[in-house]
């Protein structure tokens, strides 16, 4: 089932439209997510500008669960069970992280607000909105 519009007054969270404006482009995004997948499971080295020492390791566990995250939610707004399945299984791993670390959400909904499954996408979508507007921090 895909998350649009109709469910998303009862949550606050902006349309898709509107959460993603400032988003890097689907392929762009997909490939420098790969990359920080890499580094944070060590089958990269981190660039020379930045060692895992250098880094608030949770907000940049988050800002990674985040937009990868958010890139399922994208891909999936095209349509298809496959994509609408993994986005909604990446959203609910980034409710089960700010769950653990709730000082981490930017948003004015705190995940458990927004409690039915397809209401993690919209969670996303809150959350993407204001981790942009907050400069991304984390990366």
């Amino acid at each position: 089932m895909d998350v649009t519009s109709d469910t998303r007054a009862e949550t606050g969270a902006p349309p898709a439209h509107r959460a993603y404006a400032n988003a890097p482009q689907l392929r762009r995004e997909m490939h420098r997510l790969l990359a920080l997948g890499a580094e944070r499971d060590g089958r990269r080295a981190w660039p020379v500008t930045g060692t895992p020492a250098d880094v608030d390791t949770a907000a940049a566990e988050r800002a990674w669960l985040l937009r990868r995250a958010a890139l399922m939610d994208r891909m999936a707004l095209g349509g298809g069970s496959g994509p609408a399945a993994a986005a909604a299984e990446t959203a609910g791993e980034l409710v089960r992280y700010d769950r653990r670390h709730p000082g981490l959400a930017a948003g004015p909904y705190h995940p458990d607000v927004i409690t039915p499954r397809p209401g993690h996408r919209l969670y996303v979508r809150q959350e993407y909105a204001a981790w942009t507007a907050a400069g991304c921090p984390g990366t």
